[in-house]
């Protein structure tokens, strides 16, 4: 089980390996490309350089890209076609930098219910794949149940992988996001049922990473709001259950808190984790 966070590549692409290994990350997950424009920076050749080089001699790995917040494969023809654009370029990107993926949201279909975009989605998704390099993810994340949002159950994101047909799709189980679209993780009973869905529904071979987020919120609440380990309605315990899991063994697991200094995922998250792996006497 690698422990990792997702760090920033301001600066270069190697600053990213830089700030992991600084909080004692395993694994990574950056942005190559400002996550709130579409306009796509293709990382320079300098930067792919030493960026592996840097994950190499550092053992960061493995690495992933998150995708462009802006995407919205349920979106209207113009927003489709920019969301396709910018999701095929991260992943040429990842094979380019040796990434595993690209972990992305799906965005929301705008009251037109989850089958009438299902097939639009399926195709868009087709289409990346189609651009796409050979030996990369494309990873789809569960989101938090908000609005009309995609994928907030696990129904929804099996049915969606199950239709594009690929095993080049995987899913990446986003712990907060779980919690607010009313898995249960935060106790044995919870987890297991929500596992046996998980298995059922997507098939735990298509887990490959895990974004390790408290709740801010309660349980069900709809609402995508990060706290940091252990300060949240998971809570220690809960992420003890959680990574005492056997679907969680050899699944890299990710932070994306807010860190207790307001400025990201921070050693003392890290190590609040490498805690709780060592307790559970859970292989790193």
């Amino acid at each position: 089980m690698r422990l990792g966070a997702h760090v920033s590549a301001s600066g270069g692409l190697d600053k990213a390996i830089d700030r992991a290994a600084g909080i004692g990350a395993e694994a990574a997950q950056i942005f190559v490309s400002s996550p709130r424009m579409w306009r796509f920076r293709r990382p320079p050749e300098g930067e792919v350089v030493r960026f592996k080089e840097k994950a190499k001699a550092q053992d960061v790995g493995p690495v992933f890209i998150h995708g462009s917040y802006l995407i919205n494969l349920g979106g209207g023809e113009d927003l489709l076609a920019k969301s396709v654009d910018v999701l095929s370029k991260s992943m040429q990107a990842a094979g380019t930098i040796g990434a595993a993926g690209v972990i992305f949201h799906g965005g929301a279909h705008k009251g037109a219910g989850f089958e009438g975009m299902l097939r639009q989605a399926v195709t868009a998704m087709q289409e990346v794949l189609s651009a796409s390099p050979e030996g990369v993810w494309l990873i789809v994340e569960n989101s938090a149940g908000m609005g009309s949002h995609i994928g907030s159950s696990f129904a929804e994101v099996g049915r969606l992988i199950g239709e594009v047909g690929s095993p080049s799709v995987k899913v990446c189980l986003d712990t907060q996001h779980s919690m607010a679209s009313g898995y249960d993780l935060a106790n044995e009973d919870g987890l297991a049922r929500a596992m046996d869905e998980f298995e059922s529904e997507i098939g735990l071979s298509n887990l490959v990473a895990v974004h390790a987020n408290d709740s801010k919120v309660e349980f069900g609440s709809g609402v995508d709001r990060h706290e940091n380990i252990g300060e949240g309605h998971l809570g220690i315990a809960g992420f003890e259950t959680i990574m005492g899991h056997e679907a969680f063994r050899n699944v890299p697991f990710i932070l994306e808190v807010p860190g207790f200094d307001k400025n990201g995922p921070d050693k003392e998250n890290m190590d609040i984790l490498k805690d709780i792996r060592a307790r559970l006497e859970i292989p790193a």
